[in-house]
């Protein structure tokens, strides 16, 4: 089979010769065989693991993404960030970690901005009241 790894940024692995493919989605882990089904699946915060021709084992920690099959031979992932390594404990405690530490604080910016944006429409609604005064409603 032949492996892509693709980021935004850049191609982070293009294999030929690949015997199998590990990687997880929100169902569970799962594997690739050559010859599998065509097959579309969005990939879990994970490592994502396969075995070369010569056998030897790679991994790659992988920032969500998604992952496709096409001609039983083909398998495509794209992802928002992706770390390589061969040292399975190292990318799973480490990257992995530093990835969940990125999204949380985005989720945290992210509810700090939604914050500010309710609280600039409830000012611009006091403002736009043709009384002038403040209301007892659920803008107030």
């Amino acid at each position: 089979m032949r492996l892509r790894i693709i980021t935004p940024l850049s191609v982070v692995v293009d294999e030929e010769g690949v015997q199998a493919l590990r990687a997880e989605d929100a169902s569970g882990s799962f594997g690739i065989l050559p010859r599998h089904a065509d097959f579309l699946t969005s990939l879990a915060l994970s490592v994502v693991g396969w075995r070369s021709g010569d056998g030897r084992s790679h991994y790659c920690a992988v920032r969500y993404g998604v992952l496709s099959v096409t001609g039983g031979r083909d398998v495509a992932i794209a992802t928002r960030e992706a770390v390589l390594g061969d040292d399975l404990a190292t990318l799973d405690e480490t990257v992995l970690a530093g990835f969940r530490a990125d999204i949380e604080t985005e989720r945290a910016e992210r509810a700090e901005s939604t914050r500010v944006q309710l609280n600039a429409i409830r000012q611009i609604m006091r403002r736009l009241r043709p009384d002038g005064r403040q209301g007892s409603g659920m803008l107030a």
